[in-house]
């Protein structure tokens, strides 16, 4: 008998100012199955607000430690996804 999953749990990390915005360093968040990674960005969008957003904008994003070029992929459940904004300074 094969088991379905409904949801997919990803984990999200956020650094500089994507932390800032969304007042934690981590966090679980859970989205349908086949939720793609603009699904996690809405998410999170709508979990912490209009000053995370505008974060989001701007950002880059790795998915399992590779750089996601189409947020259209859709993320194995147990993956990571980083935040990263963008950084300043040499």
């Amino acid at each position: 008998m094969s088991v379905s999953t409904t949801t997919t749990t990803v984990t999200i990390r956020y650094f500089a100012a994507a932390r800032a915005a969304a007042g934690v360093d981590t966090e679980a968040i859970e989205v349908p199955a086949g939720a793609t990674v603009d699904d996690l960005i809405a998410a999170v969008r709508d979990r912490h607000g209009d000053a995370l957003g505008r974060v989001l904008e701007r950002c880059s994003y790795l998915l399992d430690e590779v750089a996601v070029r189409d947020h259209g992929v859709r993320p194995s459940d147990g993956a990571t996804l980083d935040v990263l904004p963008p950084f300043a300074g040499g």
